[in-house]
């Protein structure tokens, strides 16, 4: 567990201009694709956060020159869908799930053996919805006999294309299976049973490589080329939906959120936000290297609690722990279902932020894929994050509305995301210090 925690006081509001760090996601794949694409692949906005960190630092062990980052910027000289080297050992990916399932598909073509390693949440987490359509393409991966990491990802396999409804929308297993697709023989198609984040598909695509896409589903044949291209990463939306529900809940406020990536697949919570009642102006849409990107600008409002749509959910997995306080701050009730994607994240994210709130005097009822929440006030204490940097993130946007000071221990993982929170969230208007 880690000594670091947050200590905020109460009220306050968030007024100015922000720019949050680079989306996660696009960081990883930028690396990723730019890797395995022909020439040379210069990334801006790349999210310098642990997680991006390892995907970066695990190619650069499989012989890829990659320069930087220095401020956001890195140059990836790309090798080739087949120029990566076997790593001098295993690959430490550290916390990040997005690492470790998408380089499963990635690494199930390759010449070499690799073993991939992650830290103790890493490691409880499920790989089998992943290695299991891997293994039906024709790959050989080893985990645990509860099918968590490490993972031995054999080498010299032939990986036939295969026709996979997924049982649960994940883009992770998507991203995995249209990786390992690059290395197939024939059609790898993926069917979701919702949308989720398209990122793999769109950055393929704008590397030049053919993707079909329609409705739920995406398809792809193996044997194209991939070619460098500039990639300028979008500020993570995830990332500013802390923003979002602070500057919504605390009175007072109006803040600008700058160049926000809004992607349709992630823009769930701001569809949640605005049926509780939130007030989120859009401007300044436009594309980056196919991707929308916008300010937003977010003002105190009035939130009344709603029961969630289920099709937004997937759309706003990862948002949930703020959506969540937001809830709690709002009049009424707030019902949840249809998310128990949220308790294998990397905290069991609905048990996790019910204790939290129920310690700050928050009725909140956990169910096995979601939560009942009844708004009112939020009162003082302290909240343990597990180790989790979203929900280490969402309590201290709660002290905006607390009465009293919240302190969040167990929050060094928020550098998995968003480094300079700290910094950025005071500038901001929260009253918040770092406790070593």
């Amino acid at each position: 567990m880690s000594d670091l925690r947050f200590h905020i006081t109460p009220g306050g509001s968030l007024s100015g201009r922000v720019r949050v760090p680079g989306d996660k996601s696009i960081s990883h794949r930028s690396i990723m694709l730019g890797s395995l694409a022909e020439g040379v692949t210069r990334v801006t906005g790349f999210l310098e956060g642990e997680d991006s960190l390892a995907t970066l630092a695990a190619f650069r062990a499989m012989g890829v020159a990659i320069e930087g980052p220095d401020a956001g910027r890195v140059t990836v000289h790309g090798v080739g869908l087949h120029g990566l080297r076997a790593p001098p050992g295993p690959l430490y990916l550290g916390n990040s799930g997005t690492s470790m399932r998408l380089m499963s598909g990635l690494l199930a073509g390759q010449a070499f053996t690799t073993v991939l390693t992650g830290d103790p949440s890493l490691s409880g987490r499920p790989m089998k919805r992943v290695v299991d359509p891997l293994v039906s393409m024709g790959a050989r991966i080893d985990a645990t006999e509860r099918g968590t990491a490490p993972l031995t990802i054999h080498g010299g396999c032939t990986l036939r294309g295969i026709d996979y409804a997924m049982p649960v929308a994940s883009a992770q297993v998507k991203s995995s299976l249209l990786l390992a697709g690059l290395y197939a023989q024939g059609k790898t198609c993926v069917t979701e049973p919702a949308p989720t984040r398209d990122h793999t598909e769109r950055m393929l695509a704008g590397m030049g490589y053919p993707v079909e896409r329609s409705d739920a589903r995406a398809c792809l044949a193996g044997g194209h080329a991939l070619g460098a291209i500039d990639i300028d990463v979008p500020a993570d939306i995830s990332s500013a939906a802390f923003f979002l529900v602070g500057a919504s809940i605390a009175p007072g406020s109006d803040l600008v959120l700058e160049h926000v990536g809004m992607n349709p697949t992630r823009t769930g919570v701001i569809d949640i936000l605005r049926r509780m009642g939130a007030s989120i102006e859009v401007s300044n849409a436009h594309d980056v290297g196919g991707e929308p990107v916008a300010d937003l600008r977010v003002r105190a409002a009035a939130l009344h609690g709603i029961d969630i749509p289920p099709a937004l959910v997937p759309l706003a997995i990862d948002e949930f722990p703020a959506i969540f306080v937001a809830a709690a701050c709002a009049g009424g009730r707030t019902v949840l279902t249809g998310a128990g994607e949220l308790r294998v994240k990397e905290s069991d994210r609905i048990q996790v932020m019910a204790d939290g709130l129920r310690a700050l005097g928050v009725q909140a009822r956990p169910t096995p894929d979601g939560m009942i929440i009844e708004g009112g006030s939020i009162g003082a204490g302290r909240v343990d994050s597990h180790g989790d940097h979203r929900i280490a993130m969402a309590f201290a946007m709660a002290a905006l509305r607390a009465q009293g000071a919240i302190e969040i221990s167990d929050c060094a993982n928020v550098n998995t995301s968003f480094p300079g929170f700290v910094g950025l969230a005071g500038r901001a208007g929260l009253t918040i210090t770092r406790r070593d």
